[in-house]
């Protein structure tokens, strides 16, 4: 894999004939914010690449994969609904991608293929290191693809148990088989379950449910009068970061509970991606958690 050139003194905003492209593939995918925090990266690393947003129907993902090996593309992202489908199209996946069942980082191999690794792991647990929770329990809202990633980060903190609350009993059962071997232990349980045994020894709530976002946003996937049940010191965590903050977050904040919301786990599985993709350790993560904050925003 040819290394992504540095750019000249002064020139860091222009694209020459040396430029590399880095892209993420989507559909939809213009509201992406990966090219903003990418660029603003990619700028302050003094790095010749541009990351673009890339539309690309499912039915073309193949065409998509083979033209940018064509163009020498030095990587990309892939979000819905590609992360399952592009598995086929790569010469190896790496084993977290195929533990998680979804690919979101794709590397040259060095002899025209591609390698599918998963990153949105590492951008979960990145901001939680530093927090006890190894050997404590934990509430997941929703059965959906992202809590693969969330129970993968779960392993990675040494929690003791996880609490998996799903509406879709198949869906359920399905997350439960598949991660068993690697996960925390786990306990499923139906959505209309009470929770009143179970929240008060809850450190940590992790909604990767839809509830909270678009219309749905004065809604929540958990009750304020449930909230009050959790202990003091438990982190509540909501994998959606528009609205900014979701009314869980809000409502828990009011009680007074630590709280993270989508952002930062968008930010550091990019972050963990351009490590990937530049060979460079020291990605400036602030500038790209600055970026996309702006973004966010709006004008000033």
């Amino acid at each position: 894999m040819d290394p992504i050139p540095s750019s000249s003194a002064g020139t860091a905003r222009l694209i020459g004939g040396n430029t590399r492209l880095l892209a993420v593939l989507g559909d939809p995918v213009r509201h992406s914010l990966s090219p903003v925090m990418h660029n603003a990266a990619l700028e302050a690393l003094g790095l010749d690449a541009r990351y673009l947003a890339l539309p690309v129907d499912a039915d073309r993902l193949a065409e998509a994969v083979q033209g940018l090996a064509a163009l020498g593309c030095a990587g990309f992202n892939v979000t819905i609904p590609h992360k399952e489908r592009i598995a086929p199209l790569l010469t190896r996946l790496e084993p977290v991608a195929r533990q998680l069942g979804a690919v979101n980082t794709v590397l040259p191999d060095g002899a025209g293929g591609w390698i599918g690794t998963n990153t949105d792991w590492e951008g979960f647990l990145e901001p939680l290191r530093q927090r006890p929770l190894a050997g404590r329990q934990a509430l997941m809202l929703g059965s959906g693809g992202s809590g693969r990633a969330v129970l993968r980060a779960a392993a990675a903190l040494g929690l003791g148990e996880v609490v998996v609350r799903g509406r879709d009993p198949e869906r359920l059962q399905a997350l439960i088989a598949a991660a068993t071997p690697w996960a925390p232990r786990l306990r499923a349980i139906g959505w209309d379950t009470p929770l009143d045994a179970v929240l008060p020894g809850i450190a940590l709530v992790v909604n990767v449910t839809p509830v909270g976002m678009g219309h749905q946003s004065a809604a929540m996937p958990l009750e304020p009068a449930e909230l009050a049940l959790l202990p003091a010191g438990a982190l509540v965590a909501d994998l959606i970061y528009t609205p900014r903050p979701t009314r869980l977050l809000r409502e828990a904040a009011a009680l007074g509970l630590a709280t993270l919301d989508g952002l930062e786990m968008l930010v550091q599985q990019g972050a963990a991606a351009l490590r990937l993709w530049t060979g460079r350790p020291d990605v400036p993560v602030a500038v790209m958690r600055q970026a996309v904050e702006q973004a966010l925003n709006g004008p000033t």
